[in-house]
């Protein structure tokens, strides 16, 4: 083999090499999005056919553009009427935007950890403000569009779109924590009836208090105003008998003196020259 040829050769091995690092195919059930040391240097997806790269310092991730299942592994919930409950259901979602989908989760993986965390929570909210038999039987069907909805909107920040929420199944648990659970629950909202009861009670009482001080003070201040009044009305009435006939008041009051002193043969010893006699000389 003469230099030509080998040099010949080595072109074609090199052209080869540089093709296969430029081209890249993408089918109808991918996605892909080229890379430039790790980064991302494109703001579209590349849709399927054809495509080229730089060779070398590019690279390219391919992302599954089909409708995937992702089955949530079964949780415990409870209900506005404190039924608990187990939960079996899955998520239908896919790719829709590469770009963001690569910047915020990267992986298939993580993407299905988060929507675990999203489709858990709203099925919780949902289900905490219902009761056991509307989530059973009458409002299943309006809890699980909420669900959907409210799970597809938090989930486009990530470029998943979630295509839809079922539950595959609910089941009572038959374990004694929760049992226990609830009865904790009922004791804890009996303690608080009881305990709002008695601050009721010992409201209405000091209100009741309260009201019957005010009364009495109100009685006794009138009590005190009238007797006042009928004091100073007896004074002036004294005052006036005094000043029309003063030796008639006191001969007045000499008898009435008598009547008590003398009275059931008592004995009682005066002075002749005591005063209190006076009307008996």
């Amino acid at each position: 083999m003469n230099r030509q040829t080998i040099i010949l050769l080595a072109v074609v091995v090199i052209i080869a090499l540089i093709g296969s690092q430029s081209v890249f195919f993408v089918n109808e059930r991918e996605r892909a999005i080229v890379l430039q040391l790790g980064e991302a240097i494109e703001d579209t997806a590349r849709t399927p056919g054809l495509n080229f790269k730089l060779p070398f310092i590019q690279n390219v991730v391919f992302f599954d553009a089909r409708l995937m299942v992702f089955e949530i592994a079964k949780t415990e919930t409870l209900t506005a009427d404190l039924k608990a409950f187990e939960i079996d259901n899955y998520v239908c979602w896919r790719i829709t935007d590469p770009m963001l989908f690569y910047r915020s989760l990267r992986t298939e993986r993580a993407a299905e950890k988060r929507l675990d965390e999203i489709v858990y929570s709203q099925l919780r909210a949902a289900i905490g403000g219902k009761e056991l038999n509307e989530v059973v039987y009458t409002k299943r069907a309006a809890i699980m569009a909420d669900v959907l909805n409210r799970s597809r909107t938090q989930a486009e920040q990530y470029g998943v779109s979630v295509v839809d929420v079922r539950i595959k199944r609910t089941d009572l648990p038959n374990r004694p924590a929760i049992y226990g659970r609830m009865n904790a629950e009922r004791q804890r909202m009996a303690n608080r009836y009881r305990y709002e009861g008695e601050s009721e009670f010992l409201r209405i009482r000091s209100e009741a208090e309260m009201q019957r001080d005010i009364i009495l003070a109100d009685a006794n201040r009138e009590s005190i105003i009238i007797r006042g009044k009928a004091d100073a009305n007896a004074i002036r009435i004294f005052a006036e008998v005094l000043s029309v006939d003063p030796a008639f008041y006191e001969f007045s009051k000499s008898l009435e003196v008598y009547r008590k002193a003398f009275k059931d043969n008592s004995r009682i010893v005066f002075s002749n020259e005591d005063p209190l006699l006076k009307y008996l000389k």
